[in-house]
């Protein structure tokens, strides 16, 4: 029987190619994350932890079929950030986007434009999902705005959600989009994606 979501490479028109992660990829994992920066509610690794992040993100996706990629930017074929299909419930039809960062060098520019609509056309399009989820941090507000202007609908939140290593609760926000509203949301990623078309 064959998984929900294969491993499989994404690749977009103009910014990104999305590869399903590898342990071949921690040198350029470590790299990108180097030029991460102070991001408190982030689950990027540090270039220190790389191999174990990349391990423990397999291991992840080895028990819900998910997949873990990571983003190589097409200008100038750099590893810069990773995202992740995951809490996949193939019964149902449904999974979440998340587990994403970037190095700062792809902040404000078209790759999480790019990324978020190869990802979404891929569960959408070619898995024939009927909702995909987005989770993030109460307090991560650069987080929450991404996540809206995709045109993402707010479900709720989870409060008291997780319980942090610094002793602290997240509060977790979640989102969805549904396949009926799948169109109007592709189409106004296509715009975005538009606006970064000179670079």
């Amino acid at each position: 029987m064959s998984r929900f979501v294969e491993p499989v490479t994404l690749t977009g028109a103009q910014w990104v190619s999305l590869e399903p992660l590898s342990s071949s990829h921690i040198p350029e994992l470590a790299a990108a994350a180097a030029d991460v920066g102070e991001l408190w509610f982030t689950s990027a690794p540090s270039p220190e932890t790389a191999p174990a992040w990349v391990e423990r993100m397999r291991a992840m996706q080895a028990t819900d079929e998910g997949v873990t990629y990571v983003i190589r930017r097409s200008t100038d074929g750099v590893v810069v950030g990773s995202s992740s299909l995951f809490h996949v419930d193939a019964a149902n039809r449904r999974l979440e986007i998340g587990h994403t960062w970037y190095s700062a060098s792809a902040r404000r520019t078209g790759v999480n434009t790019e990324t978020k609509l190869v990802m979404l056309s891929h569960a959408f399009d070619q898995l024939g999902c009927v909702a995909v989820e987005f989770r993030t941090h109460f307090f991560n507000r650069v987080s929450r705005a991404a996540i809206e202007r995709l045109g993402a609908k707010m479900d709720g939140v989870l409060r008291s959600h997780q319980l942090l290593a610094d002793g602290s609760r997240r509060d977790t926000v979640v989102y969805s989009i549904l396949d009926i509203e799948w169109p109007a949301v592709r189409n106004n990623l296509a715009y975005r994606l538009g606006l970064h078309a000179d670079g």
